[in-house]
């Protein structure tokens, strides 16, 4: 039986990689990615504490979060698509026009 502490360190090894990617990368895809990963460790940490506790309440809000990623996903690719676009890249450093 695995114990608990190593889904807590998995998930913020994986989480610290998504913060990671968030604050060093210029291109929109890599951003949407990072996003998903640190999703997916709010979704290790929810369900290996539902099943420390016993209960699927975890399970459950997991199930939420990952219907969420998939909303996220279909509105960053939108935006993803307007930025190649206008812009002729993902490059967020160049959409610096659409600014108020």
């Amino acid at each position: 039986m695995v114990p608990g502490q190593y889904y807590l360190v998995l998930s913020a090894a994986v989480f610290c990689i998504g913060i990671f990617g968030l604050l060093t990368r210029k291109n929109a895809l890599l951003f949407l990615m990072s996003v998903e990963l640190m999703l997916n460790a709010a979704n290790i940490n929810l369900v290996a504490f539902s099943y420390y506790w016993g209960n699927v309440t975890g399970q459950t809000f997991g199930l939420f979060t990952m219907a969420l990623a998939a909303a996220e996903v279909a509105v960053g690719i939108g935006i993803i698509l307007v930025l190649y676009r206008n812009f002729d890249g993902v490059d967020v450093t160049k959409a610096t026009t659409m600014r108020w």
